[in-house]
């Protein structure tokens, strides 16, 4: 039995209700809403296409009796093989590190955005260092939305990263830099994670707004709180990424070996193994809390309160026991889990009103969640 927030022991109607959310991320074949900034788009076709095949081949598996045995079997084995292998990385530190997409510089850039006055000298040299950063602020400033919003330099094309800072300013910086930032951390290049990423970075999203307007409402550091509820994710993107790096490399080679021997049955067999999304949601459960605050303690951010948050979110036995910052953080993913779970009709008005009273909202911070916009982020 899980130890938990503010009611003490977390009771199993919470736990389900929290698996159920997280089901539906990483599981759930609903699609969620068209969002302003989709990802992967060039994905969707492969996917598609891969989805319509693997259909034709499970069809046709299924009208043979001998098929389906050769299925089974051989199902077993490479979803066997691939767990073992996602459970010997998660396992290992080390090499999670070296696959990270969150850097040091990364985490240094974020100190910086969290103080009171940053030092726009110090952001300057950490964006140098970030390649993928400085070319996506860049685009911003040259994009059309922007230039309609700043008419004065509708004719001018930026590309030196100090005068993309100036244009952009330091209170959007707080906003865009870990908005990109999640974007980057998502795997991408993965058709079995197509979908999951977008109902990631959407949840993703959604939890930073709520967590931004718990801060501001108790005037509290919505920067830190913003940052901290996207950074709460990173762990589910290092679980994912690894688990579908893993299938995929493992499934194409038994593919091709399959293709070399031409045995149609194995090939269909190998083909109709899909990605083993309900065995990784166990390892999401497992390992995502632990790798969010530990990764950037192993990356030499122990001490930051965007660590220690986290780390408290993980290791706290009651939300009373968490600093107030955790305390935003635990709030604010109730009241997105629950708006996320109503959304699919995955939720009964009761449950929602547990899920309130265990993690100890108010009325007034209700109120002041549900009258944000959860669909559209204004970026600047």
């Amino acid at each position: 039995m899980a130890i938990g927030a503010a009611g003490g022991v977390k009771p199993g109607s919470v736990l389900a209700l929290e698996r159920r959310l997280y089901r539906q991320l990483i599981v759930g074949k609903q699609k969620m809403p068209r969002i302003q900034d989709e990802l992967d788009r060039e994905l969707e076709s492969v996917a598609f296409k891969l989805d319509i095949e693997r259909a034709a081949v499970f069809e046709r598996i299924e009208r043979q009796q001998k098929a389906r045995e050769v299925f089974e079997a051989v199902s077993k084995q490479l979803t066997d093989t691939v767990m073992d292998e996602i459970r010997l990385t998660l396992g290992d530190m080390d090499r999670l590190l070296q696959r990270s997409t969150l850097t040091e510089t990364q985490l240094a850039l974020f100190e910086q955005l969290c103080k009171e006055n940053p030092e726009l000298g110090r952001i300057r040299l950490l964006m140098s260092g970030i390649g993928w950063l400085s070319r996506d602020l860049t685009n911003v400033v040259n994009s059309t939305a922007f230039r309609q919003r700043h008419p004065q330099r509708a004719d001018v094309r930026v590309t030196d990263i100090k005068l993309v800072l100036n244009f952009i300013g330091v209170e959007n910086l707080r906003q865009l830099v870990p908005y990109y930032s999640m974007r980057n951390w998502l795997p991408s290049g993965h058709s079995c994670l197509l979908w999951p990423n977008r109902k990631l970075w959407q949840y993703s999203l959604a939890c930073a707004t709520a967590a931004k307007a718990l801060a501001k409402l108790h005037e509290c550091n919505e920067t830190l709180a913003f940052i901290s509820a996207l950074l709460e994710q990173f762990g589910i993107t290092m679980v994912l990424g690894s688990a579908a790096a893993i299938y995929e490399k493992n499934w194409g080679n038994w593919l091709r070996e399959a293709s070399a021997s031409r045995d149609k049955e194995l090939y269909d067999a190998v083909m109709a193994t899909e990605f083993p999304a309900e065995k990784v949601l166990e390892e999401v459960l497992v390992h995502s809390s632990k790798l969010a605050w530990e990764i950037p303690a192993r990356l030499n951010f122990a001490d930051h309160a965007l660590t220690l948050n986290l780390k408290a979110l993980d290791e706290s036995l009651t939300v009373s026991d968490l600093p107030m910052d955790a305390q935003i953080l635990a709030k604010a993913t109730c009241f997105v889990r629950v708006m996320t779970l109503e959304d699919s009709n995955l939720l009964e008005p009761q449950e929602a009103r547990e899920m309130y009273r265990y993690y100890g909202l108010s009325e007034q911070e209700i109120l002041r969640l549900k009258a944000q916009n959860y669909r559209r982020m204004e970026l600047f």
